[in-house]
């Protein structure tokens, strides 16, 4: 049985049937706090969800072409995988070393190379930005970006951007936090130390 595509596949579905959609007081990656919280890694870790929604972002993706599929890690890494698979393309993935995005353990791009950037969830798109601006240092070519959750209102890349489920969240600064200000303490739900952009 193939995959389902993008056109018959029920994100919320899914992500409110493995209890990844939380409610709450979260502080995110970028240090604004939110009411809700979109914790993908419990979707990918069903490996029928992951192939799926892998497979619904390839086929959005499919008419650029890649050469490669890169995510960030640590969020973007099992989707980016399955894009990669689905596509019949390479991965790899970015990390931090000393809080700057790179390529490590041996993976490499080449001038040319066309590559897509997978991430599982944007908001401002900062960690993906990141990752746009090594890989084009290496004379590659970034020619679109993808996620399976859009929090950002517009897109905020400069080349085309595919996501699965638009899925605004309202979030504030600390000090503009109405659940702060009633005495309520945030949680970091995320894989990453608040200050960064996710």
């Amino acid at each position: 049985m193939s995959a389902p595509t993008s056109m018959d596949l029920d994100v919320t579905e899914r992500l409110t049937r493995c209890g990844a959609l939380l409610e709450g007081h979260f502080q995110l990656s970028s240090g604004r706090h939110s009411d809700r919280y979109v914790q993908c890694a419990k979707l990918l870790s069903n490996p029928t969800d992951a192939e799926a929604v892998g497979a619904a972002l390839a086929d959005k993706l499919r008419d650029t072409n890649p050469d490669v599929v890169v995510g960030p890690a640590l969020g973007g890494v099992i989707v980016a995988h399955e894009v990669a698979r689905a596509l019949g393309t390479p991965c790899l993935f970015t990390e931090r070393k000393d809080g700057v995005m790179s390529l490590r353990r041996g993976f490499e791009v080449t001038a040319g190379q066309r590559i897509v950037v997978v991430e599982d969830v944007v908001t401002t798109g900062g960690s993906a930005k990141e990752v746009v601006a090594l890989l084009t240092e290496r004379g590659a070519e970034v020619v679109a970006m993808a996620s399976i959750i859009a929090r950002a209102p517009s897109n905020p890349f400069e080349v085309r951007y595919e996501s699965l489920l638009a899925l605004p969240i309202e979030s504030w600064s600390p000090e503009d936090c109405p659940l702060c200000a009633e005495g309520g303490e945030a949680i970091k739900p995320g894989s990453r130390p608040a200050g960064g952009q996710a």
